[in-house]
C-alpha cells in the first residue's frame, strides 16, 4: 500500500471511536496478564489497512511510515500532543559523516503518515481519531531550518573531542531533541525525538 493510499484509507476515520473499531477488528486492548497492550491502537490501524500486524514500535511500509501519537485535552478545554513522538535511532557514526540533507532524521520524517488520537486517563476512557496527516518538510519553510539546525547541534555534539556522542542531552534542540532510549536507568542508546511542539505544529493545534 502506498503512502496516498494510506493516507485517503486513514482519513475516513477521523471522529470514529478507536475502541469500537478495535472491537470490530478483534484488536484486544489487554493482553493475557490483562496488561495493557500497549500497540493496540497501531495495531487497530494496520489491521484496518489490512496490513499484517508488526510487532516493531513504528512499523515501516517502504514507501512511508505508521506513527500514532496520543493527544490530550487541558482544563482550559485545548487539544494537545501528551508526549514526544520517537522518530529513528541515533548512529553516532553515522550522523557525523551524514549532512541533513541526506540524513535519516530528514527521511523517516517525510515518510511520516501520523495519526492522532485522543485519551484520557486511562485506556478504559473513549479515544477518538482526532487527524491525519502526512509530514511533508519543504526545504524552503521556516519549519525545515529549525529541524536542520536541530540535527546539525546533534552532530556537531557527537564530533566534539571534547563532548561526543555520550554529552548528547534531551535539552537540546528547538523541535527535535536528542534522547535516552531504552529500558533502565543509565542507558546508552539515543534516538531523536519530535517535541510536542513539533507535533502541535503539524496538527495546527
Amino acid at each position: 500500500m502506498e503512502r496516498a493510499d494510506a493516507l485517503e484509507r486513514l482519513t475516513k476515520l477521523e471522529g470514529k471511536n478507536l475502541h469500537e473499531l478495535a472491537q470490530e477488528l478483534e484488536v484486544n486492548l489487554l493482553g493475557p496478564s490483562q496488561k495493557v497492550n500497549k500497540g493496540w491502537a497501531g495495531h487497530t490501524f494496520e489491521r484496518y489497512l489490512g496490513l499484517p500486524i508488526n510487532s516493531a514500535q513504528s512499523p515501516n511500509f517502504g514507501s512511508w511510515e505508521l506513527k500514532v501519537i496520543p493527544l490530550k485535552t487541558l482544563q482550559n478545554g485545548k487539544i494537545t500532543p501528551k508526549e514526544t513522538m520517537a522518530v529513528t535511532m541515533i548512529d553516532p557514526y553515522q550522523v557525523a559523516r551524514t549532512p541533513f540533507e541526506t540524513s535519516h532524521l530528514l527521511s523517516k520524517l517525510q515518510k511520516a503518515v501520523i495519526v492522532a488520537r485522543t485519551v484520557g486517563k486511562t485506556v478504559h476512557e473513549p479515544s477518538y481519531v482526532y487527524d491525519v496527516q502526512a509530514i511533508d518538510i519543504d526545504p524552503d519553510t521556516e519549519l525545515y531550518d529549525i529541524i536542520r539546525d536541530d540535527y546539525n547541534i546533534v552532530r556537531d555534539c557527537i564530533n566534539d573531542p571534547n563532548r561526543g556522542f555520550k554529552a548528547l542531552t534531551g535539552a537540546m534542540g528547538t523541535l527535535i531533541q536528542p534522547r535516552t532510549k531504552g529500558a533502565g536507568h543509565g542507558s546508552i542508546s539515543r534516538a531523536f525525538y519530535a517535541r510536542p511542539q513539533f507535533l502541535s505544529r503539524i496538527f495546527n493545534l
